[in-house]
């Protein structure tokens, strides 16, 4: 038969590892909102790279020596629509790519970052344990020698 010592900390424990595991799983949705986050920054940032901006300024050269040319609007206009459209659909392909492979990384980087300082934590609560034992073994030991 279990005392009701017992009985109230088995209770305890598994309200905290409910607890811890609610948490936990909070601290996994706001990790990867963070990483989504960063990586739709950084994705966009790189979108618009050498080549976007090379394959642009081609397409504004095509449409400077077609007015030049004497083409009419009817081509020119045609052309460079293509071009801009073909610029755009460029830069959003690359962006998805990239935001793809930057939250990845940044997913990576912060499951990191969360473990190194959930061990931290751990060291820090057995430092206490360690500390709390410490000072309850020499209460201990002076109430023994005060009671000799």
């Amino acid at each position: 038969m279990k005392t009701k010592t017992e009985v109230f900390e088995q209770a305890e424990a598994e309200v905290s590892e409910q607890a811890e595991a609610e948490v936990s799983e909070q601290a996994n949705e706001q990790i990867k909102r963070r990483a989504a986050r960063r990586a739709r920054e950084r994705a966009r940032i790189a979108r618009w790279d050498l080549d976007v901006a090379v394959f642009l300024f081609v397409v504004l050269i095509i449409v400077i020596i077609l007015l030049f040319q004497d083409f009419g609007i009817e081509v020119v206009a045609p052309v460079a629509i293509f071009g801009l459209a073909m610029v755009w659909l460029v830069g959003w392909r690359r962006g998805r790519q990239l935001y793809s492979g930057f939250y990845e990384e940044e997913l990576a980087r912060l499951m990191r970052e969360l473990n190194a300082k959930e061990e931290k934590e751990k060291k820090e609560k057995r430092a206490e344990k360690t500390l709390e034992e410490t000072i309850e073994e020499t209460v201990q030991k002076a109430l023994r020698e005060r009671w000799r």
